[in-house]
């Protein structure tokens, strides 16, 4: 039932009123789970209650309880109080189920203790204005939350809220237009990790046929990992990490528990490792039943061979977590080396060498880089070991598996300081959803908005991102192990050979998979 100015759409559990907007019609905040409070709290989703009459969908829903940090100061958190965390939006042009729209699902970054729908950064309008399609974009809960390894809780309840997002998706998007058979979801940074564990995920199969992953983290945490961090969450509160203790705490008031660690986490390195030098104590474990083995190794064994894919980072990941922490034009020699001796290649799992063999990781860098400043060392294996590598790899990882995957890079410069930042981490974002004057777009534009160049750009992005949505084709050849081809986006965007290949080379054979605590 449509009007001038609103429509209605009947879900499974009732009834909601969008408005129309830009030629779109749009729903927000559409509960697709119980509120995970009360004795739902730490549990896996349970399945939203009905309704009665018709709920407006005009606000986005609450954002999940989570830490401080560069969105909330940049007051991007900006929306009402309250349980319903587990909230969808929906934006398409045409909600009628004759439509059979392709849909794109998109699931935000964030350290993974970060984020919210709701974001103005987010807004998908001109996503699926200019692909003629549905996006979907969900809330799941974060930090101690949605990753923590609770006693008595299932693991990774953030990503048991995506799947549960995308089971809400295929029972009910056909009534807001869209296909449930063509479904993408993409996400970037602990999206994208999100992304890559949802490919793994036995509860994921089936629920989507294409993937997107932006910039892929390769921390991910094995059980035993898990269960000593969160020892060490717990105990800031002077608490276990058990349902029962940390049910005791009011899910707003917890955020600061994990906060709390953040800046004492180099005193467990002994412990933890790469983990003590990293910016979050959060990621998806690998417990043997949620998330059965980490991405890489489900995907070379098939996991995700019938889910088509694209994968790729930018040029200069680490760069905006330098400008952040202050560290532009400072890294000095020392730096370097603790660096490069963290995370260099090894031959233990996950991101870096283990405690025995720093020693290589920085000759081998030094060697293949030896006209590199403290700074370039600083910068690049950081962006290696981080983003890079794991991410080129799980297209390695696909193919093995007898899937097909596309690789790209964004190369174009943020325009913000003179273009120090280079092609940081999370430019893509608002290039890709057009939002130069919301989030990280303030920052990266410095706050005057688009250019020609950057407006060309952002379409290029668009158009490569919903073109794979509806046809599988982002319109650049697949990846493969010879040829090794690469759409590079630039002012000049073409096709290469993958443009780091001596980073890829001092990689091949570290083995990315589930960290493991140490000692």
């Amino acid at each position: 039932m449509t009007s001038a100015g609103a429509s209605v759409v009947r879900t499974h559990a009732g009834a909601v009123r969008g408005r129309r907007e830009d030629g779109l019609v749009v729903f927000r905040g559409i509960p697709f789970a119980q509120p995970p409070v009360g004795d739902a709290r730490f549990a896996a989703p349970r399945p939203v209650a009905a309704w009665d009459g018709t709920r407006d969908a005009f606000a986005f829903g609450p954002p999940p309880p989570q830490e401080s940090g560069f969105q909330g100061r940049t007051g991007v958190i900006d929306a009402p109080m309250g349980d319903d965390w587990l909230t969808v939006n929906v934006w398409t042009p045409d909600p009628d189920p004759a439509a059979r729209l392709p849909v794109m699902v998109w699931i935000y970054g964030g350290a993974y203790k970060l984020g919210h729908s709701g974001s103005p950064g987010y807004d998908a309008r001109r996503i699926a204005r200019d692909g003629d399609l549905v996006v979907v974009t969900l809330n799941y809960r974060l930090g101690v939350e949605g990753f923590a390894r609770i006693d008595g809780a299932p693991a990774n309840r953030g990503l048991l809220d995506q799947v549960a997002a995308l089971e809400w998706v295929r029972e009910n998007i056909a009534a807001f237009g869209g296909d449930s058979g063509r479904v993408t979801v993409f996400g970037e940074s602990a999206g994208a990790g999100s992304v890559a564990s949802l490919l793994a995920m036995p509860s994921a199969a089936g629920l989507f046929g294409r993937a997107i992953a932006q910039s892929v983290p390769g921390p991910f945490f094995s059980d035993d990992l898990a269960r000593d961090i969160a020892v060490a969450i717990a105990a800031e509160a002077g608490l276990r990490p058990t349902v029962t203790d940390l049910s005791s705490v009011d899910p707003r008031r917890l955020t600061a528990v994990g906060e709390a660690l953040g800046p004492k986490m180099r005193e467990f390195e002994d412990r933890w490792g790469t983990v003590a030098h990293t910016l979050t104590a959060f990621s998806p474990v690998v417990d043997g039943e949620v998330l059965p083995t980490a991405p890489w190794q489900a995907l070379a064994a098939g996991s995700a061979r019938d889910v088509e894919l694209i994968v790729g980072h930018t040029r200069n990941e680490y760069r905006l977590f330098a400008a952040l922490g202050g560290q532009l034009g400072t890294i000095t020699e020392e730096q370097a080396t603790e660096a490069l001796r963290t995370f260099g290649p090894g031959p233990g799992p996950g991101v870096g060498p283990g405690p025995d063999s720093g020693a290589d990781g920085e000759r081998a860098y030094r060697a293949a880089f030896p006209d590199a400043s403290p700074e370039e060392l600083y910068e690049w294996v950081h962006s290696d070991a981080v983003f890079r590598m794991p991410s080129l790899r799980l297209a390695d990882a696909q193919l093995a598996g007898g899937g097909r995957a596309h690789v790209y890079e964004l190369a174009w410069p943020a325009p913000a300081y003179g273009g120090r930042l280079g092609a940081c981490h999370g430019l893509d974002i608002p290039l890709l959803f057009g939002t130069f004057g919301a989030d990280l777009g303030l920052m990266l534009f410095a706050g005057v908005g688009s250019s020609p160049e950057a407006e060309a750009l952002s379409s290029r992005f668009r158009t490569a991102w919903t073109a794979f949505a509806t046809t599988g084709d982002p319109g650049w050849p697949a990846y493969d192990t010879e040829r090794r081809p690469t759409q590079v986006f630039d002012t000049d965007s073409a096709v290469t050979p993958y443009p780091h290949e001596t980073s890829r080379r001092l990689w091949e054979h570290h083995d990315f998979g589930a960290l493991s605590l140490m000692g």
